[in-house]
């Protein structure tokens, strides 16, 4: 006895939401129009090869400063002991050494 696969979507529903998106209808819309889920219908639009996934806001730039490594050089100049052991302390810690040692 053979099961019958019941088919999510028709040919003519399958048309019909790939025609929606293309016309630049939201997959939250088509979804919510057909009673399925976003991320079936997303599935479906991307097997049908017409899914472009949204592009991800990129962070804005932040000036990092200077790297650990090049603030424990900059204090090794100014204090008469090692800071080998300093290199677990933050970059915060290591500037306010700097400022501490050059006053």
């Amino acid at each position: 006895m053979a099961v019958q696969k019941t088919q999510n979507y028709t040919a003519e529903l399958t048309a019909s939401i790939v025609e929606q998106y293309t016309d630049g209808q939201p997959v939250e819309t088509i979804a919510e129009a057909i009673g399925k889920s976003v991320r079936s219908v997303r599935s479906k639009l991307v097997r049908e090869g017409v899914y472009v996934a949204a592009e991800k806001p990129k962070g804005a730039a932040r000036d990092m400063g200077p790297t650990k490594k090049e603030l424990l050089i900059e204090l090794e100049a100014l204090v008469p002991f090692p800071v080998d052991g300093l290199m677990g302390a933050t970059k915060e810690a290591i500037s306010a050494l700097i400022s501490h040692a050059q006053n």
